[in-house]
């Protein structure tokens, strides 16, 4: 009976009932070299832990199955299986370049991407896999809910130099839209038309943590960078891929900021008097001698070769061209080098 309650201590908490523990342990009578071992094992299983996972992609047509630290990937129709560490790795970026599909059961994430014909076709919930801000709120009332958002760009980009403007220039691995613009506008009198950008300070848009709000449809979208979209993608390398443009093209990030806009604030005040905003409140003002501080769209010029990216955030990047998201304006392209035709939307949306 002794030796039992010497067993039924040992599976007892190890950290709590430690020292009383070792001394059952030795009146129990085993020998030097068995206590040892329990000790041993006692501390083990104290310190060991597991962690899980509640991300899942699954990418098709491949032969082996792997699961990673932050990620589980399961391929089908395989025939091997083995365990490793796809973050950080170029593996972990291919897996997004052929079909795959992301469910993540925290956030209600669902995207669904299969290559066809030469087409990227993009089947998503526009739900983030990461935390958002309160929705509604003061600068935007519209509360997040799940689309049924089907997108088909181009396998491969076909550069053509030519600029063409763009108001939803792609979309990010997690299926969610990337729309810098806005529909509202301030529109003055004496002829000139402003439109109202989604980052800036003069006008509250309700943006949250991720320089994102949504839309009334319900429709989650981002007009600038998201930390928390960066660090879900992250790898080991500084160009970190993000998503896909609407000609084909990929779209990164620059974690080092290598790659600068090259875009800068114009120096010449504004004009235009009379003017109203397209905003709810309607509200009346003067831009006339204003100085441009980024409020609007027309604040900014382009200024060739003054930065590392072209006038739509792209380059040449090992004599393959992509977009890089920036920092600062223009955030994600305005415009594309690629062909491509935007798919209809319709009427332009209020932000």
């Amino acid at each position: 009976m002794f030796y039992e309650m010497c067993n039924v201590l040992y599976n007892k908490n190890v950290k709590k009932y430690f020292i009383l523990y070792l001394l059952l342990i030795v009146s129990c009578g085993p020998s030097e070299t068995e206590i040892q071992a329990r000790i041993d094992n006692a501390v083990e299983q104290a310190t060991s832990t597991t962690t899980t996972s509640s991300t899942s992609i699954t990418v098709a047509d491949s032969t082996t199955s792997t699961t990673t630290s932050s990620t589980s990937t399961t391929v089908a129709d395989s025939t091997t299986s083995t365990t490793t560490t796809l973050d950080n790795s170029n593996d972990f970026i291919n897996a997004y370049l052929s079909d795959y599909t992301l469910y993540d059961e925290e956030f209600g994430t669902s995207v669904e991407v299969t290559i066809s014909n030469k087409v990227r076709n993009i089947v998503s919930n526009a739900i983030p896999n990461h935390r958002t801000g309160s929705f509604p709120n003061s600068g935007n009332p519209h509360t997040i809910t799940e689309q049924n958002k089907i997108w088909n760009f181009p396998l491969k980009g076909v550069y053509t130099g030519n600029p063409k403007d763009v108001r939803e220039p792609g979309v990010a691995l997690n299926g969610v839209k990337f729309e810098p613009g806005t529909a509202e506008t301030v529109t003055c009198n004496s002829g000139e038309i402003y439109k109202v950008e989604g980052l800036q300070q003069d006008y509250p848009l309700g943006m949250d943590i991720n320089n994102a709000h949504v839309q009334p449809s319900g429709e989650y979208h981002y007009h600038g960078i998201s930390q928390l979209l960066i660090d879900v993608f992250s790898n080991n390398k500084d160009l970190v891929l993000i998503g896909f443009a609407q000609d084909g093209f990929l779209i990164y990030y620059s974690k080092s900021n290598n790659y600068k806009s090259s875009y800068q604030l114009s120096s010449t005040p504004r004009k235009g008097t009379n003017c109203t905003v397209s905003l709810r409140n309607q509200q009346d003002l003067d831009l006339e001698g204003t100085t441009p501080n980024g409020t609007y769209t027309e604040d900014w010029n382009y200024i060739a070769n003054s930065g590392e990216l072209d006038e739509c955030n792209g380059a040449f990047i090992n004599d393959q061209y992509a977009y890089v998201i920036t920092n600062e304006y223009p955030y994600f392209p305005r415009c594309l080098m690629g062909e491509f035709t935007e798919q209809s939307q319709g009427r332009p949306r209020r932000p």
